[in-house]
This record gives C-alpha cells, structure tokens and sequence, in this order.
C-alpha cells in the first residue's frame, strides 16, 4: 500500500512496500574496498560513437562540472530516504564528454570486484540521474560507496552501484550482477518490480 509521508509539509508518497528510513543504514555485497587514488581509473567504452575508449583519473573526474540534485532512495530491503542532496556528476554531462553510438539501448555500470548493473539508456540520462561524490554537502563515507556511486532515483537502490569504475555502452540488454541471481531486470519501485519472476514480456533481455 503506498504510504503518506510528509516532507517539508508537503504530502508524498512511497512506493509500495516501503517504509521511511531516518538514516542511512549500510548495504551491500562484499568487501568495502580500500581506495588508492594513483591506481583509480574511470572508463566509458563498449559501442562509443567513435568506438574508442574514454579515461579519467581520480583528478579527472574529480573536475568535471559538479552539480546538485534532491532526490529520493528506495531499497529494495524496503527503506527509503526522503528529500536527499546529492553531488555529483551527472550521467548527461559524461554522455557529452564520452557519446554513445546511435544504436546504444542500455548501459553496464561496473565497480569494484565485477559487480555490475544494467540500466536502460534513458534510466541511465534520466535527469536526476548522477555519479554521486558526496550527500549532504559532504564527501560520501568508503561504506557508502566513495569515491564515486551511481544515483539512480526512480529505480530500486541497487541500480545504483557503490565504488563505480566504469561504464560500458551496450546495442543488446544482458543481466547485471543481482539481475543474474534473480532480481527484477527493471527495477521500479512504483511498480514494485523486486525479482524476475515477476517480470513480463519485454522486461527483460531475449533468452
């Protein structure tokens, strides 16, 4: 059932299943990952427009125009945090810097250890999609994915990788890490998309 909620006195709602989280609990799969800024590389390749393969150091990408963007995050463990201010870089100034070919549909978001997320192109461009770098004015915690982690608002928070290191372009959909173990290849929390069984015709990549 969607839940009233209020923000600044404003009526909201949450997605089905949710719940208001006041903080910030830590999730995720493995290891937090020890961050050596010599060694940290950004790269954007797969089917560029040019076919090339895009790099930036930590310094790099550090310089990129840095914008800010409130927005919501929904777990998929059923929390969600209202109203969140975001920093970053968003994900339509590095498709200027590093652009797709015409027939790119879907993006692999890669981080530490493999882990991986496939997202739709326009999820990807969506407009409060962004590489995070900090929250709330501050630098983002290691356990919190820095130095950089893919915001993605209007899907389940596991669309949004911690400890990105990379985007591949992609002209065919195929499972990211969690979608291979059974979660829901869109994930949308409006719809309340959480596991693969409840996918239907369309939602997912061709057997």
């Amino acid at each position: 059932m969607v839940q009233p909620e209020s923000r600044e006195g404003e009526r909201v709602q949450l997605p089905p299943g949710q719940r208001v989280q006041r903080g910030w609990p830590v999730t995720h799969y493995g290891p937090v990952p020890r961050f050596r800024p010599e060694r940290w590389e950004f790269r954007v390749f797969g089917a560029t427009a040019d076919g090339g393969t895009y790099r930036w150091r930590h310094e790099e990408f550090s310089a990129l125009p840095h914008e800010t963007v409130v927005a919501d995050l929904h777990c998929v463990t059923r929390f969600s945090m209202l109203g969140v201010e975001w920093g970053g870089v968003r994900t339509r100034t590095l498709l200027g810097l590093a652009p797709p070919a015409p027939e790119v549909t879907h993006v692999m978001v890669w981080a530490e250890y493999g882990y991986s997320a496939n997202l739709r192109l326009a999820d990807f461009t969506a407009d409060h999609t962004l590489f995070a770098t900090h929250r709330a004015g501050e630098p983002l915690t290691a356990e919190h994915g820095f130095p950089l982690r893919l915001v993605v608002p209007h899907l389940y928070a596991w669309k949004g990788p911690k400890w990105v290191r990379g985007v591949e372009y992609m002209t065919t959909d195929r499972r990211g890490f969690w979608e291979e173990r059974g979660y829901h290849n869109i994930g949308d929390p409006w719809r309340e998309q959480r596991y693969s069984y409840q996918e239907e015709p369309g939602d997912g990549p061709e057997p």
